[in-house]
């Protein structure tokens, strides 16, 4: 069985009562990335959302540059970017220097959200973003496999457009997310990965299938981004609930404006702090406990990597602390 990489997201989310100016807030977290590279993690991840009132990350482009400078062994991407708010060559040439810079580590997870603000503040039609989505990928692998495109769609009219700096990959790998058989069917068609819920893989491979494509060679990549480890699980869930809790508050009230992600998750709505540290939410887990989870996950799904989070708020050295643990006592058993 291959290894199992481990990495973090950064939202850069920065909330009220852990407020820091912008420019402490990145130079921290582009050390504390740097830092869990030495520790030995496998991947940094940004995300990408709109309008949201805690400085959630909205430019994921220009922090993974930032990222690609300050390491040099660890995978970088976004997870996930926001598919259908590009303009395609754009993206794809943005990308390919993205690429370039990182001597080939760059990885995109894509989606296409499922906030109708975040659409209607750019002037697209959130109802129209899957055809929007799929028109754009079409259009960025024509562009990474270097031809000159012409193209004229639904939603996109390109003419003569090329990206003639190209990394030396080409194709930079695309992991797409979702949860829904349509967006399965895309994913088989377009990604080179799926990026989600291990419980969602039998649906993904029906898909590969169901496409000529070989289920065997499968890549998946989720996100556990409210798991930790800690030896002392009592006093961990005291330090660190009130951070997640807001993370989890925040997704909480975006899934409600429009009720369009897919899925139904129970633990995936308003909560009080007490509430929340009795909800299971937060999971915390000792080293053994951790290392038979991922065990178990990887038996019911191919992943190949788990990202989990830096909550807001949590000071960098105690983060890292908890990184470390894990780093130490976790990672070793999927290498």
């Amino acid at each position: 069985m291959n290894e199992l990489g481990f990495g973090y997201l950064y939202d850069m989310r920065n909330p009220a009562p852990w407020r820091q100016s912008p420019e402490v807030l990145h130079a921290e977290v582009l050390d504390v990335i740097a830092e869990t590279e030495a520790l030995g993690f496998d991947g940094a991840w940004v995300p990408e959302h709109h309008l949201a009132e805690d400085g959630y990350m909205t430019s994921p482009m220009v922090m993974l540059a930032a990222i690609a400078a300050r390491t040099k062994r660890m995978a970088i991407g976004s997870g996930i970017a926001l598919a259908p708010l590009y303009e395609p060559l754009r993206f794809a040439e943005d990308c390919a220097v993205l690429d370039s810079l990182s001597g080939g580590r760059l990885r995109m997870g894509l989606a296409i959200g499922y906030r109708a603000r975040e659409y209607a503040a750019q002037g697209l039609d959130f109802r129209k973003r899957g055809a929007r989505f799929d028109e754009f990928l079409q259009v960025v692998r024509r562009l990474w496999a270097g031809e000159t495109v012409d193209f004229a769609g639904d939603h996109f009219r390109l003419e003569g457009a090329r990206v003639s700096a190209l990394s030396s990959r080409g194709q930079v790998p695309l992991y797409i997310g979702g949860f829904a058989p349509k967006a399965m069917e895309r994913v088989a068609k377009f990604g080179d990965g799926y990026f989600g819920n291990a419980d969602v893989w039998p649906l993904y491979r029906q898909k590969l299938e169901d496409q000529g494509k070989d289920a065997g060679s499968a890549k998946v990549w989720i996100q556990e981004l409210m798991l930790v480890v800690a030896h002392d699980k009592a006093a961990a869930m005291e330090e660190l609930a009130p951070h997640f809790l807001h993370v989890s508050n925040s997704y909480a009230a975006w899934m409600a404006e429009d009720s369009a992600i897919g899925i139904d998750d129970p633990t995936m709505k308003a909560m009080d702090l007490d509430t929340f540290k009795a909800s299971g939410a937060l999971r915390i887990l000792t080293p053994d406990e951790a290392i038979a989870h991922f065990q178990r996950l990887r038996d019911k799904a191919p992943i190949e990597h788990v990202t989990m989070m830096k909550p807001p708020g949590l000071p960098a050295e105690r983060f890292l602390a908890y990184a470390k643990l894990f780093a130490d006592e976790v990672v070793p058993a999927f290498r």
